[in-house]
């Protein structure tokens, strides 16, 4: 699921430059790769992946704001803008706006590490890479995963999960599909996704006690629903 958001779901923008154009958001399609060495491919990594034109922008707008309220001088402006739109990857451009804002606030988020909370609330939401295995950790708390404008590192994802007590909610664009195959116990589950025959996987594996998981589609549109019943009447 080549995914970003700014724009919307679906556009061509969404997807990593470099590499073939998926056919959901928030999917990298990878080239196939030799059957002889399936556990040496690991993938090409969250930093490494190909920035889109989309990408430079939003890093390029962050930059303007910051030079408007005085956090960078005319001189680093440039700098950066100039590094912004020759940027190749991910990576070299979150390095751009690192000290210009939280963690929450940037306009890409790489980060591969484990989503855990405890008695709280955590959410990742914007243009973020999700890696190919990615572990959560609710407990007592609440996980909140926004997909519709990521980056699916691989068109089957795997969310490593342990909730206990807690609850993990996930915003799916159209077209991806979500399976739970994680233990249940006294735990529930809802999903309220659209997804299409070949469209990219989240798995949803682990542990959940006294928990609960939900994964839905956003709601459509007026337009949306009234296109989408003349698409099936043809």
């Amino acid at each position: 699921m080549n995914v970003t958001i700014g724009a919307r779901c679906g556009e061509s923008h969404w997807f990593s430059g470099g590499r073939r154009a998926a056919r959901y958001p928030g999917t990298v399609d990878t080239p196939s790769r030799p059957r002889s060495r399936p556990s040496r491919d690991r993938g090409t990594s969250v930093r490494d992946l190909r920035a889109s034109d989309a990408d430079r922008e939003r890093v390029v707008t962050v930059l303007g704001e910051a030079l408007a309220d005085g956090r960078l001088t005319l001189d680093e402006h440039g700098e950066r803008s100039t590094a912004a739109l020759s940027a190749r990857t991910l990576g070299e451009l979150t390095g751009l706006t690192a000290d210009l804002g939280p963690e929450e606030s940037q306009p890409i988020l790489v980060d591969d590490r484990p989503v855990s909370v405890l008695f709280g609330r955590t959410r990742r939401e914007g243009r973020w890479v999700v890696p190919v295995k990615l572990p959560l950790l609710a407990l007592f708390g609440t996980v909140e995963l926004d997909l519709r404008e990521a980056v699916l590192q691989r068109r089957h994802i795997v969310l490593d999960t342990m909730i206990v007590g807690g609850r993990v909610r996930l915003l799916v664009p159209d077209g991806v599909r979500v399976d739970v195959t994680g233990r249940s116990m006294l735990s529930t589950r809802e999903l309220r996704h659209r997804p299409a025959t070949d469209g990219p996987t989240v798995e949803i594996s682990g542990t959940f006690l006294l928990g609960s998981v939900q994964a839905r589609a956003p709601k459509r549109t007026l337009r949306q629903r009234v296109r989408g019943r003349i698409g099936r009447g043809r």
